[in-house]
């Protein structure tokens, strides 16, 4: 792939727009700038809402089997461009390579799973009670679509709220982090390739998200907002969507508890706990944050994870021998080793890492804190980086307590060999999400989602496409 600084321009209504002003993608690994893309206006927002209600009618009117085939031919694109897509993510990103590529197929897979589903949205037929009637329901489309996506992610969490919304037959407009537009435009000229129609999908790079998110949420032509992200912006958009009530669906911040219990496999729990941790150097929502471990396994886990984590290497994604890759930027290092700082001062132990190292790119060490006390921000807040957290309780009582101490509940993850407190925890942890003996939870075929603070509705699974349907019902006299 040519790496050297690119031009990009805006893609709406399926033409490319050429920028008039532009901001910099940078690689977090190198601070080297790596393109300039276009930034979006209002009046941009506009124009990309214009093009998408312009092409709802059509779009929402084309045969289910034919939106399922454009969704598989995109599918079978994005598998066919793995490298190239891999290496823009690592470019923009910074994370390994071998992420990346485990990024793309993720991504296509949201891809196959909705072009599956778009021939299967059913409505209902029955008879009234008092049998004079008849009802029968369908669901609908829901309309134009603002879909706002994190850095982390930059490829999977577009395709997985593109899927479902194309294969519900609604348009989109999709607004990339800042930090990572590339995936998002290179995806876009992909969905065009493979037979969406001009205005089915938008993109609309911003530096500024403020003006641009307001003047969508205003207009009444737009139906629906998606997004991932803080649980503090996400409240934001809430009350913006209120007046035009608008659907809406969440994914919002996690605080991963991580339990390992008296009886658990200790090797099998710390290799989930590397996977549930280490997984895009903790830049994930449902990266573990709170290890929560019985007393009696407590010394046995922390060394069997310390061994595993020493010797993890960090360095540039495009170095094959790296499997830690940096933080987005300098501002997300500064605020992870605060976190650490700031438990360390307060008598938490460094069994490794915590040191900011010296060198270009936003690196941070995977680091191993034990003897955590309650009152550390890190266990009250989500960490977004390489840092494991240790915390000790005496009994299942206590750890289920200390796990649902916070008003998050996106997903936690428990190791027992008893299948009776697996059951227990699967009812008892407030999460959206359990991972029982597993530090993965992430799968195109599974809904994906919180409950409390953590969000609102449900991505991927049977599930994910309801978010893009409406029910509507006739009353048929019998």
């Amino acid at each position: 792939m040519d790496t050297q600084p690119q031009t990009h321009g805006l893609f709406i209504g399926g033409t490319w727009h050429r920028p008039g002003p532009t901001f910099e993608v940078s690689d977090p690994a190198t601070g080297r700038t790596v393109a300039a893309v276009a930034d979006a206006g209002p009046g941009d927002a506009l124009a990309a809402l214009d093009a998408a209600a312009q092409a709802q009618p059509g779009w929402a009117a084309a045969p289910p089997r034919e939106r399922a085939e454009i969704l598989r031919r995109a599918h079978d694109l994005l598998v066919a461009r793995t490298e190239e897509f891999a290496e823009l993510a690592t470019l923009e990103m910074g994370r390994p390579l071998a992420e990346s590529r485990a990024e793309v197929a993720y991504a296509a897979d949201f891809l196959r799973w909705f072009a599956e589903e778009a021939v299967r949205i059913a409505g209902e037929h029955r008879t009234a009670p008092g049998g004079d009637f008849r009802i029968v329901t369908a669901r609908r489309p829901v309309g134009p679509c603002y879909l706002i996506t994190p850095w982390n992610f930059p490829l999977a969490m577009i395709t997985r709220k593109v899927g479902p919304a194309l294969a519900a037959g609604c348009t989109v407009i999709v607004k990339p982090a800042e930090a990572t537009p590339l995936c998002a435009l290179a995806l876009a000229s992909l969905l065009a390739e493979a037979g969406v129609p001009a205005g089915v999908v938008n993109v609309l790079p911003t530096l500024d998200p403020g003006p641009v998110t307001t003047a969508l949420l205003a207009d009444e032509r737009l139906r629906k907002l998606s997004f991932t992200g803080s649980t503090e912006v996400g409240r934001m958009l809430l009350a913006q969507s209120a007046p035009g009530v608008l659907r809406t669906s969440m994914e919002l911040g996690g605080n991963a508890p991580f339990l390992v219990f008296d009886d658990a496999d200790i090797d099998a729990a710390a290799d989930g706990a590397l996977v549930a941790k280490m997984r895009n150097a903790g830049q994930s929502c449902v990266a573990a944050n709170r290890f929560i471990v019985h007393r009696a396994v407590a010394a046995d886990f922390a060394e069997a994870l310390r061994a595993r984590m020493a010797p993890l290497r960090f360095g540039p994604g495009s170095d094959p021998a790296s499997q830690v890759g940096p933080l987005i930027d300098e501002a997300a290092r500064t605020r992870v080793h605060g976190l650490v700082a700031d438990a360390v001062d307060k008598g938490a132990k460094v069994l490794l890492g915590g040191e900011i190292p010296a060198g270009p790119g936003s690196f941070y060490p995977p680091t191993l804190l034990v003897d955590v006390p309650p009152d550390a921000a890190l266990l009250h807040r989500e960490i977004f980086g390489p840092v494991a957290a240790i915390t000790v309780q005496p009994d299942e009582e206590a750890m289920v307590k200390a796990a649902n101490a916070t008003p998050a509940g996106l997903v936690a993850f428990a190791y027992t060999r008893d299948l009776q407190r697996a059951f227990r925890l699967g009812d008892r942890l407030e999460a959206g999400m359990v991972g029982l003996n597993r530090g993965l939870v992430s799968n195109a075929a599974a809904p994906f989602g919180g409950v409390r603070q953590s969000g609102l509705g449900r991505e991927g699974g049977f599930e994910g496409i309801d978010e893009y349907l409406e029910v509507k019902y006739l009353a048929i006299q019998a």
